[in-house]
């Protein structure tokens, strides 16, 4: 049976890759939904014919609106917009890869409509992981992870009937593109240098959270939530060559691993045909070509953000809410090279030592602690 998506952060990289893999597997979306690309999100919707479309801006939205004028196509926007997308009575699978806080709401939105999930917004999870799991169960919504790492972990625990028989999970980084450097080496590293990924292609907040290490900091505590594990049975380790994309370490010492070329249309295709494995034109991993696959623990010294991640996943409560907010203001300047690389720990850091930390926080205690360590960052810099 052909599968139906709604795809909301279409115009992204984990968007466009999503909808590569939709052109292979005949998928066919009803909705895409993004933030204000109204070029993009035009030539999307003309492609793929969605019922619905969706852009957050108004006047993005209203602009994209008479640009379809004609078509049998909906445009909706703002919040709104992005709960209809997320919820659509014949999509059966919805693919959430908005990046940052954003997503929150539209996932929570998509699980109460009983939705697979296909989550490729760790955000949802670092920030409110315990509401989102929680509702996940009581609407009975599956979520299965895209993430490399965390669909790799998934892909190792199938055939797994006693989750007590996992030790740890090891999380597999590729240190980013300033790997061995010191942290004063790394802190006046400018923007053009924090892009260039070694292994990856990717989307330039989550490229820099790689060049911080931050985004290895958010996958531990996405892992912890979406495995419920604690933060001791999570582990990072340093693997230069991206071949590795997770194992996972069993009590009688076994460890399995997933291996793959670093191409996010793997954990994306699996995620979408899930539990079935569809065949892919795309090359596979050739192992007689693979460079020698190494293994390093990481700096925390030169790499504070992903310490800070740690110490939060531990801290719990709405202390992951204002790591995640004070992280992506301190990204948004620097992007805007308004900062130096060396202050995104350092706003992080003073964030989460200004605010106060809720336990069993609600969603309203999550939203404001997000827009509290958004201000700190802003006031700050």
């Amino acid at each position: 049976m052909t599968e139906t998506i709604s795809l909301l952060g279409s115009t992204g990289s984990i968007g466009r890759q999503t909808l590569d893999v939709c052109r292979e597997q005949g998928i066919r979306v009803a909705a895409l939904a993004a933030g204000r690309s109204v070029d993009l999100l035009e030539a999307q919707a003309r492609e793929f014919s969605p019922r619905l479309a969706v852009l957050y801006d108004m006047d993005a939205a209203l602009e994209l609106a008479n640009r379809l004028k004609g078509l049998d196509i909906e445009v909706a926007y703002g919040l709104e917009g992005l709960r209809r997308a997320a919820s659509l009575p014949e999509s059966g699978i919805v693919v959430t890869a908005m990046v940052g806080m954003a997503g929150l709401r539209p996932t929570l939105a998509a699980i109460e409509a009983g939705k697979r999930i296909a989550l490729a917004n760790k955000e949802t999870l670092v920030c409110a992981g315990e509401l989102v799991m929680r509702a996940a169960q009581e609407y009975g919504a599956d979520i299965l992870p895209v993430d490399s790492e965390h669909s790799a972990i998934f892909q190792c625990l199938q055939g797994c009937r006693d989750r007590g028989e996992v030790k740890r999970l090891i999380l597999t980084c590729s240190g980013g593109p300033f790997y061995g450097l010191s942290r004063e080496e790394v802190a006046s590293k400018t923007r053009a240098e924090a892009l260039r990924h070694p292994n990856w292609t990717m989307g330039e907040k989550i490229t820099i959270d790689c060049a911080s290490l931050m985004n290895k900091g958010l996958e531990f505590i996405e892992a912890m939530r979406l495995f419920r594990v604690t933060p001791d049975q999570v582990d990072v380790v340093i693997h230069r060559q991206s071949i590795i994309h997770s194992m996972v370490e069993f009590r009688d010492g076994t460890v399995i691993a997933q291996l793959g070329t670093p191409d996010m249309r793997l954990p994306i295709r699996y995620a979408l045909t899930y539990p079935r494995r569809a065949a892919s034109a795309l090359p596979a991993l050739d192992l007689l070509s693979c460079p020698p696959l190494t293994f390093a623990p990481p700096d925390l010294q030169a790499f504070p953000c992903l310490k800070l991640a740690m110490d939060c996943a531990r801290t719990g409560g709405t202390s992951c809410a204002v790591l995640n907010g004070a992280n992506e203001a301190a990204v948004d300047l620097f992007r805007r090279e308004e900062i130096a690389f060396g202050r995104i720990p350092e706003l992080v850091e003073n964030a989460l030592n200004s605010i106060p930390v809720k336990s069993n926080p609600s969603l309203e205690d999550i939203l404001e602690a997000d827009r509290q360590a958004r201000e700190a960052v802003y006031s700050d810099k």
